[in-house]
């Protein structure tokens, strides 16, 4: 996601009240409508918008032409190499984004714009805390390397931390206790994703309260994995059916067998 949550970005008092509403709009899945309301003569609010547009294809699996456009005037636009950096990073998320999808195989594009965006943007930056994250992605959902995407996780979550990026760090939470989870760690697991869901509750992050409710719930025993999964159920409804990976997930376990 790129503008995730930190102090600036509309998620904390005080900030523009631009980005306020631009977040607002985000975490409630009205990407489009967000992106709108960004002022369309500079490369960082291009970058944003091509970001917000790159996230809803993400989420719905819809808006790929959107992205694209937005994407190739970020590119357009982008002056310095940080710049170039972040709009290489989005670039790597929309190809990463159309091969997990099955839209088409892109994962060679974005290895090489990940790659790209790695030279060009300074190590200890915000934005590099963001794209070893989505390092991590790649190693682990589409090069199938867990131990290599733990390592991205941490990096990710170690630079989150520096630059109090708390919705960045709702991400590697989840995505660090999922990899426990997978290892059989129990408490470890558990423990982040509760970290994950607490975060973006206390942000207002509604689009993405259901998959950690969800991913909580595959830590937990009974009664209180049907539980949270039924408050994911409900957030998932709300949103007209957002993220859509998340409804196989969500499915009701067939009943039990009887002799």
């Amino acid at each position: 996601m790129a503008h995730t949550a930190m102090s600036g970005n509309g998620t904390t008092a005080g900030d523009d009240p631009l980005q306020t509403a631009v977040w607002r709009l985000r975490s409630r899945a009205c990407w489009t409508d967000a992106a709108a309301l960004l002022p369309p003569d500079s490369a960082a609010a291009a970058l944003q918008r091509a970001g917000l547009l790159v996230e809803r294809c993400l989420y719905t699996e819809q808006g790929w032409q959107d992205a694209e456009d937005a994407l190739r005037t970020a590119e357009a636009l982008a002056a310095g190499d940080e710049e170039r950096g972040a709009a290489a990073c989005e670039r790597g998320q929309l190809a990463y984004a159309a091969t997990l999808h099955g839209v088409r195989d892109r994962a060679d594009e974005a290895r090489a714009a990940l790659g790209r965006a790695a030279a060009l943007i300074p190590p200890g930056s915000a934005g590099r805390a963001l794209l070893d994250f989505r390092r991590g992605l790649l190693a682990e959902n589409l090069s199938r390397s867990p131990q290599a995407a733990r390592a991205a996780y941490r990096r990710a979550h170690a630079g989150a931390v520096a630059h109090s990026d708390a919705l960045l760090l709702s991400f590697t939470w989840r995505h660090l206790a999922g990899l426990s989870l997978r290892d059989g760690e129990l408490a470890e697991a558990r423990h982040g994703f509760a970290e994950s869901l607490r975060i973006r509750e206390e942000l207002g992050y509604l689009v993405g309260t259901a998959p950690a409710l969800a991913s909580l719930a595959d830590a937990e025993s009974e009664p209180e994995a049907s539980r949270l999964r039924e408050e994911a159920r409900r957030l998932y409804r709300l949103l007209g059916g957002v993220p859509t990976w998340l409804s196989s997930h969500l499915a009701p376990l067939p009943p039990a067998a009887t002799a």
